[in-house]
């Protein structure tokens, strides 16, 4: 396992990024921050994480021929590598909230943002960006988030955490695309229940989870059994 270790850093994938970009890189090599400065989630949401406390990593997946319309099989690869990891811990009602956080029952534990790297319609580099919540005790200003400590009442060793990450990710990553999405769909938080969404405008609607399709989008049954698909930026899952 090749890992880089830094004590501050503005953002995790930012420097493996720049770093895979300026040589060869192992398959798998990690970058790892106590601190990260400028840590970003989905939709360009800040990453609150207390130094030392928590996992901020950065991992690099070399790919060849990976057409880039099947990226979110690595969404898929690594929420579930995640989830697995939780699981054996012991972790309590478990669940991926669409696209890649993780959470235990309703509070977020983990974020994913991926980082695709692209040659014509393929991807050539994947960095897997992973903000896991572990020892850390202060939510107060976040709202809906836990950690592993709080939830488990003990602390965890974060380089044996890494270490089984990365045992996962491996292991999903030779695992076929069509289980790939099926394993997904059966831990999607809130999937086959009612739930309420929000669009663009504010606007909130009702709908049942159905599952995802292979771009990725969520799909959602409204009123009157209408399927209709939903990528990132058109809908919001309220809790």
């Amino acid at each position: 396992m090749s890992i880089i270790k830094l004590n501050a850093t503005d953002s995790t994938n930012a420097y493996l990024k720049e770093l895979a970009l300026s040589q060869p890189l192992e398959d798998f090599t990690i970058v790892s921050t106590e601190l990260q400065l400028r840590g970003r989630g989905q939709m360009g949401s800040d990453w609150i994480s207390e130094k030392g406390k928590n996992l901020t990593i950065s991992v690099l997946k070399n790919l060849e021929q990976f057409p880039a319309r099947n990226q979110f099989d690595l969404n898929c690869v690594v929420s579930l590598a995640i989830y697995s990891v939780l699981t054996e811990l012991s972790v309590p009602n478990l669940s991926v909230k669409w696209p890649n956080d993780i959470l235990s029952g309703n509070q977020k534990i983990c974020g994913i943002l991926i980082e695709n790297i692209l040659k014509g319609k393929f991807i050539q580099m994947a960095i897997l960006g992973i903000g896991l919540n572990v020892n850390q005790m202060d939510f107060s200003d976040i709202e809906r988030a836990s950690s592993l400590k709080l939830i488990l009442g003990s602390d965890l060793n974060l380089d044996e955490l890494i270490e089984e990450i990365l045992t996962k990710l491996k292991l999903y990553f030779k695992t076929p695309q069509k289980d790939l999405r099926a394993e997904y769909e059966k831990v999607l938080f809130r999937k086959d229940k009612p739930s309420t969404f929000e669009n663009p405008t504010n606007e909130k609607f009702l709908g049942l989870i159905r599952g995802v399709n292979e771009a990725g989008k969520l799909v959602v049954e409204l009123e009157d059994s209408v399927i209709k698909k939903f990528d990132l930026k058109e809908v919001k899952l309220l809790y």
